[in-house]
């Protein structure tokens, strides 16, 4: 089986602009191009974007990534074996997700009512347990066990829409980095200051009061530590590097 980009694209879910950067950096190369110069996948064009993906859910870096896959004692029954361990390891965390369809379910089938915030409880609980599960040693020793909690407690208290609001700011700020870094676009230009902005905007959102010693704090954790750096480089090598620049330079 054969694919276009666009088709490779709705496959995997991976959009045509990371699909287009991998294939500049040497990343991920289609196998060829057509007559009319568009790029075409093969089967294994496919099963690497696999191995990326599962990677990358992982929590690994892509310049990482890139090492295993090319590395010549790559064994990729291994690597699929040692996926599923830790995947099974996450089963756990999305039961809480899995209780909240089944409660979703009972209470439509008995014309039930379910509050907005009890059908989201489950996404806000998963995104607290994700949070302590990755950076909690770290964050408890920099800023204390107190401050998570509290940080955590706003989490799990957020409304409908203010929790709506902190997704969309999330993703809104990964959208403007992966422009900003590909387009080589400097931390100290405009862009640099709207993503601080939107970064503030996405902090605030939590009722946190605002510490620029907490700000920028944060922001040398995203390269300092790995998993922050995966999270922000998952489709751009760079855009963590420009958000710790960014934060930095107009945190004030």
């Amino acid at each position: 089986m054969e694919y276009t980009i666009q088709e490779l694209s709705r496959l995997s879910g991976v959009t045509t602009r990371a699909l287009r950067w991998y294939d500049k950096i040497g990343f991920l190369k289609p196998s060829h191009r057509s007559e009319g110069n568009y790029r075409c996948y093969g089967p294994p064009e496919v099963d690497r974007l696999q191995d990326i993906l599962y990677y990358r859910a992982l929590g690994v870096e892509l310049a990482r990534i890139g090492a295993l896959l090319d590395d010549p004692s790559f064994d990729r029954l291994a690597a699929l074996r040692s996926h599923l361990a830790a995947l099974e390891e996450e089963r756990e965390r999305i039961q809480g997700l899995i209780d909240s369809v089944r409660e979703t379910i009972f209470t439509q089938e008995r014309n039930e009512i379910m509050s907005d915030e009890k059908k989201f409880e489950a996404f806000k609980r998963r995104c607290v347990e994700e949070n302590e599960r990755l950076y909690g040693a770290e964050i408890r020793a920099e800023y204390g066990s107190g401050q998570v909690d509290a940080s955590h407690a706003k989490i799990m208290g957020l409304s409908l829409e203010q929790h709506v609001e902190w997704e969309r700011l999330g993703k809104e700020i990964l959208e403007k980095l992966f422009v900003a870094v590909s387009s080589g676009a400097s931390p100290e230009g405009e862009e640099g200051k709207e993503i601080t902005a939107l970064h503030l905007r996405w902090l605030a959102v939590t009722g946190d009061e605002y510490d620029v010693r907490h700000h920028r704090g944060l922001a040398e954790l995203y390269v300092q530590d790995k998993r922050f750096t995966a999270y922000y480089d998952r489709e751009l090598p760079g855009c963590a590097k420009f958000l710790r620049d960014a934060i930095l330079h107009w945190a004030k």
